[in-house]
């Protein structure tokens, strides 16, 4: 580490400034905006078998081939859509998972009609993120109880690609868990945010 560099977690690296700066901005901040968190929930998808940073570096080329994840439009892709997706070389061309995407966008707007997806989500954590103490990434899980249920429930209303480790990925990017170790510039931050989440009525 650098003279002056702030102690982030291991996994945030020291030589890649996008990368530290979606560790120090995003992750671990709760995110309660539904098109925000349809958008995290089919990145993770993507994500799946590959490493975060590929995707976080083609984020933007997924926006823009995703109308920015804009549901309503996703759930009318076509055959002619598919082909346009699977020819774009910046974001991550399979087939499954741009298939995925739009079923995740019915089941997106379907849900909608009874309950925000962030409603649906942090319904399952009754609204209060879990603050997690953890010292070494060892300690960290690769999926939880937790991301156990809402993994099922999400299938349940038609989603895909979100299995309990990508759910529980999801959890730590979108503030649900606090897995920043303590020793993490950005724990105390965070927790600060989700302890005012956790002092909200439900």
């Amino acid at each position: 580490m650098s003279l002056g560099q702030p102690v982030r977690c291991p996994w945030a690296g020291i030589d890649d400034a996008v990368y530290q700066r979606y560790h120090d901005e995003e992750w671990g901040v709760p995110l309660l905006v539904d098109r925000l968190l349809f958008e995290k929930l089919v990145l993770e998808g993507f994500q799946s078998g590959l490493s975060w940073r590929t995707i976080l570096k083609k984020r933007d080329n997924f926006r823009r081939a995703f109308h920015d994840f804009d549901a309503a439009r996703i759930a009318r892709y076509g055959e002619k859509d598919k082909a346009r997706l699977m020819a774009d070389a910046g974001i991550v061309r399979n087939r499954l998972k741009i298939e995925a995407t739009i079923d995740n966008a019915k089941a997106y707007l379907a849900l909608a009609e009874k309950q925000p997806l962030g409603s649906f989500l942090w319904g399952f954590m009754d609204g209060k993120p879990l603050i997690h103490e953890r010292a070494a990434m060892k300690d960290v899980p690769a999926q939880t109880r937790e991301s156990g249920v809402i993994s099922k429930a999400l299938k349940a209303v038609g989603f895909r690609f979100v299995g309990p480790t990508t759910v529980y990925a999801f959890m730590q990017s979108t503030g649900m868990v606090n897995d920043h170790l303590v020793s993490c510039h950005r724990h105390a931050p965070c927790a600060a945010l989700q302890g005012k989440l956790q002092a909200m009525p439900t």
